[in-house]
């Protein structure tokens, strides 16, 4: 079925659709992963975006219930140079189109990804609609102008969860939010690190790290204020990946700042961000981002190159950090852009990229054990 994506300065790009007919827009991005695209899609830090691919065959190994990262696909549409209908993995349950589908998610392929890919990192993230109805250049155009810009919008509100909740036989158990005025609600006080977790979009994979590396992760909505969270006395707080603008998240940094200094905090991408505006500093948007499986970042502690895997399109300026207190831990080798941070007087660091990465690379893992021996020493 022909199809049309038009971007907000008027460039256009025919191609068509693998799972029939819709419209969609929002903001476009590339990914650089070869493989991963099912966590992808369900990566809530891709809310309200649309997701081009750089590899040209997608679709080959299918999908699989076990490696989404959240309850939904969350981007908006979906683009690739050349659908796969027909998977080979022992581990596929279904086709890439039928997913979609089901998720009500266009996707797209026959587009010249690598030209999109290029005109992006010259003119960087643009504003576009794709549609099958509507295939007037004109038109198209003016409707992507019309779609809502990433700066100054809280899109947390759109991906974290209603209701707290533990992580039981791999899936979320949801319970009421009065439930945490209980003191008794850690199962395993005493034998794990109790975590409260602020949702802001988290990936399912960040709670299963923590836990192997002794955790009793606790997730809250991502408006859970201090005084709930101090009265349930966690041995940790991690803040979240999520998706947009980290500015517009007065409430979220306004909670954090309250938080600095009553127990280990371990914050990623968006996290990050959140944390360095607690700390007194601010933002960026960054021209068009940082998303895929292969950017390379030094950690200055150890002197180690990681491969790591990204995805934000925000960034704190390290310039408007307090230098004495706020310590560079990593830099991106491609920009030397800032990736990691602390502040060890509050026992808080964290990072911009995503050690928790499945399918891979696994070069930053580390980062969870380290968070537990933070919390080890702080409780000592």
């Amino acid at each position: 079925m022909k199809a049309l994506l038009a971007l907000e300065d008027g460039r256009t790009f025919p191609c068509r659709s693998f799972t029939g007919p819709g419209e969609a827009g929002g903001e476009v991005v590339f990914n650089t992963s070869m493989t991963g695209y099912q966590e992808i899609l369900t990566d809530p830090s891709y809310s309200g975006q649309m997701v081009t691919m750089t590899y040209p065959l997608i679709g080959n190994y299918g999908v699989c219930p076990e490696d989404v990262e959240s309850d939904r696909i969350q981007v908006a549409a979906f683009i690739i140079k050349e659908y796969q209908d027909f998977p080979s993995n022992f581990r596929s349950r279904g086709t890439l189109a039928d997913y979609l589908i089901k998720g009500h998610i266009l996707g797209i392929e026959d587009l010249d990804t690598r030209a999109l890919t290029r005109h992006i990192r010259k003119s960087g993230a643009l504003r576009g609609v794709i549609s099958t109805s509507d295939l007037d250049p004109a038109s198209l155009v003016e409707k992507a102008k019309a779609v809502p810009p990433m700066e100054g919008a809280d899109l947390v509100g759109k991906v974290t969860c209603k209701k707290p909740y533990f992580w039981k036989y791999n899936q979320p158990e949801y319970f009421s939010a009065d439930k945490l005025k209980d003191p008794l609600i850690w199962h395993f006080r005493g034998k794990k690190h109790s975590v409260v977790a602020l949702d802001f979009g988290i990936k399912y994979n960040i709670i299963r790290c923590l836990e192997r590396a002794g955790c009793e992760v606790l997730v809250v909505p991502a408006g859970t204020d201090a005084e709930t969270i101090k009265a349930l006395k966690p041995e940790g707080i991690f803040l979240s990946n999520g998706p947009g603008d980290p500015e517009p998240l007065t409430y979220a940094v306004d909670t954090i700042k309250q938080l600095l200094g009553i127990a280990p905090i371990f914050g990623i991408c968006l996290g990050m961000q959140l944390l360095g505006l607690a700390m007194g500093g601010k933002t960026l948007k960054i021209k068009f981002g940082h998303r895929g499986g292969n950017q390379p970042v030094k950690n200055l502690d150890t002197g180690r190159v990681e491969i790591t895997s990204q995805n934000h399109g925000f960034a704190v300026d390290l310039n408007t950090l307090d230098k004495e207190n706020s310590i560079l831990t990593h830099i991106n080798l491609n920009e030397d852009s800032l990736e990691g941070l602390k502040n060890d007087e509050v026992r808080a660091f964290a990072v911009q990229y995503h050690p928790e990465a499945s399918p891979g690379p696994h070069d930053a893992a580390y980062l969870f054990n380290q968070f537990a021996k933070v919390i080890e020493h702080a409780k000592a």
